[in-house]
């Protein structure tokens, strides 16, 4: 006899930032019998943490190193990749269909969801045009129910997902998609990303007095979907990925590796481009990690000199530090910086702003070689009506039939608050997860145990393993 069971991922939600603001979380965490840690996977990001939880084992073995990595055989970085063949382990609804073939499952824009065995998957999956355009837009299997959402719910919110004008909107379509997702298929396992605090920790830090209104709605969209769960008798289980730390300090390693000769750059169109074919040492910055693939392996402990002991890097680690963290895997840098409290890792090797690629001053998560954060804001030298202004502008030009780059981003990293990565966080800021499962009374769960969490709610204890 198998339950149902929906996973509900509030992103940057830590125990911290509970209370008054967040009634129905506070009243839930009680009801399943309080609130436990999750000691996360080096390191604590997105593609990491989910890949962590949903296949019970630490990223040596599923292979996601990251958000982002460099692909040795390619030559080129490769950032925010969806196909689900990525993850090397089977995941959690592989493991309970093994187990129950009447099993199904529901993934609502966890990661890594195209191809990767799930029943029903909606992922955002924009449409680029041949012009330059990108048209929001998701991507779902069944296929059908792409056009079954879209016109219940209308277009997805692609640019209030991620971008300076990311709010509560993205995060409210998809509760609604899965409300309607389990109306519709009635999954035995439904799991659902909810991204919203995950702007506003980032872009004001999580000690801003108005992340308290981030929380307020963010507590109003769980009560929603706690209430419709509640009513079909399907179990509630809350996880986040990660806590968010205030940071006030960019640290740019291409820079420290350009200017050591270890970085190796091309002119086009009067801009500078990072050229990884030839570059003896890289970075791919990732939050408060950055993967340092080194070309000769000769060079690395050079290398490991140059930024061992800078200001803002806590340490480098190299095959035995790898070893240590679980991150001995191929796609894994040589090395692997990790950033000092208050500091994360900026992508940027260009020593000059005019010299800059045109995708840094736009939305691009895919062609970036390294994690932006900048992406959040608008450019405060535009101005906030000038850059509104701007961005119309563009989008007529668009329409009109000419290409334009919506260059609004800004290229000051020391806008950022807020980020995340490192693990050695204390209880209160970790990522949490409230679940009610008396069989376990442990308060820390190291990432890789949620899966265990998740297999005894639809099994029960007996079969947990």
């Amino acid at each position: 006899m198998t339950s149902r069971l929906a996973v509900l991922n509030i992103v940057g939600l830590t125990p911290s930032l509970l209370g008054e603001s967040t009634p129905s979380l506070v009243a839930f965490a009680r009801r399943s019998g309080g609130i436990r840690s999750i000691v996360p996977d080096l390191p604590a990001v997105t593609c990491t943490a989910q890949a962590s939880m949903l296949t019970g084992t630490p990223p040596r073995e599923h292979g996601i190193v990251g958000n982002g990595w460099f692909d040795r055989a390619l030559g080129e970085v490769q950032f925010w990749k969806q196909s689900g063949k990525l993850v090397e382990r089977p995941r959690v609804w592989d493991v309970a269909k093994a187990r129950d073939p009447s099993v199904t499952t529901a993934n609502l824009f966890w990661w890594h969801a195209m191809g990767s065995g799930a029943d029903i998957t909606v992922t955002p999956r924009p449409i680029y045009c041949a012009d330059g355009r990108k048209i929001p837009d998701v991507w779902t299997t069944p296929s059908d129910w792409r056009d079954t959402l879209q016109g219940e719910l209308g277009q997805f919110p692609l640019f209030h997902f991620w971008g300076p004008a990311a709010d509560l909107r993205s995060t409210d379509w998809i509760a609604r998609a899965t409300m309607l997702t389990v109306a519709k298929y009635e999954p035995t396992i439904t799991l659902a990303y909810l991204p919203h605090l995950d702007y506003a920790l980032q872009t004001l830090g999580p000690n801003d007095p108005s992340i308290r209104r981030e929380l307020r709605a963010i507590d109003e969209v769980f009560k929603a979907l706690l209430d419709f769960f509640d009513d079909r008798g399907i179990k509630v289980m809350v996880v986040s990925e990660y806590g968010i730390a205030p940071v006030t300090t960019p640290i740019h390693p291409n820079r420290i590796l350009r200017e050591a000769g270890f970085v190796a750059l091309r002119t086009e169109g009067g801009r500078e481009l990072l050229d990884t074919s030839v570059s003896r040492a890289f970075a791919v910055c990732d939050h408060q990690i950055a993967h340092i693939y080194v070309a000769d392996p000769d060079e690395r402990a050079d290398v490991e000199h140059v930024l061992a002991g800078r200001p803002g890097i806590a340490r480098v680690l190299d095959a035995d530090g790898k070893t240590a963290a679980g991150l001995d895997h191929p796609r894994s840098g040589d090395l692997v910086a990790v950033a000092a409290k208050g500091h994360w890792f900026a992508y940027p090797w260009w020593l000059d702003d005019s010299r800059a690629p045109d995708y840094a001053r736009t939305v691009d998560i895919h062609k970036k070689p390294g994690y932006d954060p900048c992406e959040l804001f608008l450019d405060p030298a535009i101005g906030f009506p000038g850059a509104r202004a701007r961005i119309a502008w563009r989008l007529l030009q668009r329409k009109l039939g000419m290409r334009a780059l919506l260059d609004v981003i800004p290229l000051d990293a020391s806008l950022v608050r807020g980020s995340h990565g490192i693990v050695d966080a204390a209880h209160a800021t970790r990522p949490l997860m409230m679940v009610d499962d008396p069989d376990v009374d442990d308060l820390e769960v190291p990432a890789h145990g949620v899966h265990a969490f998740i297999l005894r709610q639809v099994f029960g204890s007996a079969t947990s393993n």
